[in-house]
């Protein structure tokens, strides 16, 4: 028998708890890997590997209770896929819980290592390939997820969508942020993993049209009819 979704406003706390600790995870990494090494590489790979295992981990502990999408973008693609069983209410609650999540994640990453938090970062992100890059990034998350729901494995959401990810921090030129609320969250923070705020609008579109592009080439492998709408959100164990 399957068990009614927790109420909108516990997956919304749900959203905010998850979003918060996963850009915490990211940004409190790349603070970390900054003080212990000047190899990009060495930076790199530790922050790729600690993003990917804290995503895994959240997916799988708050899965149940949301959905466990941490990212506009997840958000609005699954409630494209079943808008009949959604509403543009839980739509806008989700995004505004993601977006605050993520700036409070920021800023406490930063006042763990000591650091005054709300200073804006001043990496610019702003080059076309990167924009490219970040597009292409977007767009493999969405095929992920909504593959892995057409195929019937969203259990495999904790290994696939980190693995996913991590791998994309490394193939990707952008550094695969692949979410517009993490986006915005490490503006806050002038660290290896921050970005411009200037860079942050194009960033944001092209992960929308990454979002959009990922749609279709789902819709060209398994077809439009083949995802079953869900309607217990904490079914779809999925996440950006």
């Amino acid at each position: 028998m399957r068990m009614s979704p927790p109420a909108l406003p516990r997956r919304v706390a749900a959203e905010f708890i998850g979003t918060g600790a996963l850009v915490a995870v990211i940004v409190g990494s790349g603070i970390r890997a900054d003080t212990l090494s000047q190899d990009i590489g060495v930076r790199l790979l530790a922050n790729a590997a600690a993003s990917a295992i804290g995503l895994g981990l959240l997916i799988a502990l708050i899965g149940p209770l949301s959905g466990a999408h941490f990212n506009p973008v997840v958000t609005l693609s699954e409630w494209w896929s079943r808008r009949r069983a959604g509403t543009g209410r839980e739509v806008l609650a989700y995004i505004g819980a993601q977006l605050a999540g993520a700036v409070a994640g920021a800023l406490l990453a930063e006042a763990m290592f000591g650091r005054a938090p709300g200073a804006w970062a001043t990496e610019s992100r702003s080059a076309l390939h990167l924009l490219l890059g970040e597009a292409v990034a977007t767009a493999g998350l969405v095929l992920v997820v909504r593959g892995l729901r057409h195929i019937g494995r969203p259990g495999l959401a904790p290994v696939a969508v980190a693995g996913y990810i991590g791998a994309a921090i490394w193939f990707t030129s952008s550094g695969s942020f692949a979410n517009p609320a993490a986006t915005v969250g490490r503006a806050f923070s002038d660290s290896f993993t921050g970005i411009a705020p200037g860079s942050v609008p194009a960033f944001a579109a092209a992960q929308l049209l990454g979002m959009l592009l990922g749609m279709v080439l789902a819709g060209v492998l398994y077809g439009t009819h083949g995802a079953a709408a869900e309607p217990n959100p904490a079914a779809a164990r999925r996440t950006g």
